[in-house]
Parts: structure tokens; sequence; C-alpha cells
């Protein structure tokens, strides 16, 4: 495996690890255990994102690449930055780290269905394997949380907190060492993709997420942004591997990409907002 994928992984795994040290007992069976909410997750993670793009693959004029690289996200849940994103907006951890949990289950299940949907629907062949996307789940989600869940409940707990934030300072910096060549390196074919419809097809997508996400999220306002959050960012390493898979051209990756830089843009006034909202409410 490349170095920079290699990094980009094991940063990841690193805010997951982190996740497992900062949760309390109990937190990641939160979701899962509430049916009600588990109704409310899987409309705002999973069915809105995912007609949504249907949606714009019909009625958009977009290349291929494109419309591939927009389902490829919109059915790839789990977004490994949620945790901190929607722990800085104030929502109670039982729910933020219940949500990831949850939306791991989602891929899990629903990513080789929809795939397999999807390519008979659109009459393509394409391949949507379970044990990629576990392959993907496994190493990004189950052995890092299961290490830091070991480290904060039984082997580090009086270091855990500031074990957590040298370990969350150590994966931003990293993922920032590993992302910053990965996009410069596909940055002219993103560049190519800006002026053709596409940004504004996911940025779409994405703005409904959003919208499903905070609309579906409960009665306060800080469970309403953690699943906003939740939903409207999408894992790109489900989707990059679900296109290696399929040998798809480098746009794929591309687009992919730029599906995720523009999901960080608009959460950018989403988060000024809330903070206006929070500031009201006070």
């Amino acid at each position: 495996m490349p170095v920079i994928p290699l990094l980009l992984t094991f940063s990841l795994a690193l805010l997951v690890v982190a996740a497992g040290l900062a949760s309390s007992r109990g937190d990641f069976t939160y979701v899962v255990s509430r049916p009600a909410l588990l109704l409310k997750a899987f409309e705002a993670i999973m069915l809105i994102p995912v007609l949504t793009a249907m949606l714009v693959i019909a009625f958009l004029p977009l290349s291929p690449a494109v419309k591939a690289a927009i389902l490829l996200m919109a059915f790839s849940p789990v977004p490994p930055l949620m945790p901190g994103k929607a722990l800085e907006t104030g929502g109670h951890s039982a729910y933020v780290y219940g949500l990831m949990t949850t939306g791991a289950i989602f891929a899990l299940v629903f990513v080789p269905i929809l795939g397999a949907l999807a390519a008979n629907y659109y009459h393509v062949h394409a391949q949507f394997p379970l044990a990629v996307v576990a392959r993907n789940i496994a190493g990004g989600v189950v052995i890092p949380l299961a290490i830091g869940l070991a480290l904060g409940r039984w082997l580090l707990k009086d270091a855990a907190p500031r074990l957590t934030r040298g370990i969350t300072i150590l994966a931003h910096v990293l993922l920032v060492v590993a992302a910053v060549p990965l996009l410069v390196g596909v940055w002219p074919q993103m560049m190519m993709l800006i002026g053709d419809g596409a940004a504004m097809a996911m940025a779409l997508v994405v703005f409904a997420a959003l919208v499903g996400g905070h609309v579906l999220g409960g009665d306060t306002i800080a469970d309403r942004s953690s699943l906003a959050i939740t939903a409207s960012l999408r894992h790109p390493g489900i989707a990059l591997a679900l296109a290696g898979a399929n040998h798809a051209d480098k746009a794929v990756s591309a687009a992919a990409l730029l599906f995720l830089v523009i999901g960080f843009l608009l959460l950018i006034p989403y988060l000024l907002l809330l903070r206006l909202l929070v500031t009201t409410e006070a």
C-alpha cells in the first residue's frame, strides 16, 4: 500500500481511538438500542442522501464519473471526523458516539445492497463486495475503537483525558500531512469538474443531508447538529475502495474527494449558524 493512503487511513483510525478513549459505558449502543432514534438516523444518514443523489443524477447533465462518485459517497456513511465536529457543537457524547456505531452498521448492511440495486437500475457492471466494506469498517472503526476502549477503560484509565487530547492532535496533523499530497495529486481533475455542474450537484446532496439531519435530530440544537453533521459527511475510504474494486477511472476518485471537500465547505456556514442560534437561545 502506498505511503499516503496508509497515512490517511492511520490518521483517521487515530481519531476513532480518541473517540473510544473519551467515551463512557453505553455510549456506542445508545442509538441502536432506541428504535425511534435508529429510524430517524436511517432516514437522515441513508435515505435522504441516497434519494437526493438519485434525483440529482436524473435531472442534471453530469459525466459518468461524477454520477458514480456522487452515488458512492451517498452510499458511504461513517464519517471519521464526525465525533469531534459534533461534540464541538455541544452534542452529548452518547448520541454522538451512538451515531458513529449506527453509521458503521448502516455501511455494512446497506452499501452492498444499495450498490447491487444501483448497478441493476443503471445497467452498469459494478461490484460492491461486502468484504471491501467490512475491511474499511474493521480497519477504520472496529479495531481502533476496541483499542481506544481498552486503553480508556482498563489499561490507561487515569491518563485517558490527556491521552485523548494528544492522540487527537496527532491525528489531525497526520491527516493534513496525508490529505495535502493526495488532493494535489487529483487537483487538476477536481478543477475540471468545477465548471460542469458537478460541484453544484454535490452541494445539493450535502445540503439536503444537512437539512434532513437537522430536522430529524431531535428537540435540542445540539442533537440536531449531531445528526446533521453525521448525515452530511461521508466516508471517503469506503467510496474510494469501492471505486478501486471496480477499476474505476481516476476521475471517479477525484470527484469523490471533491464531494468530501464540498461537504466540509458547507459545514462552515452551518457551524456559524449554530453558534448564532446557541447565542440567541442563551
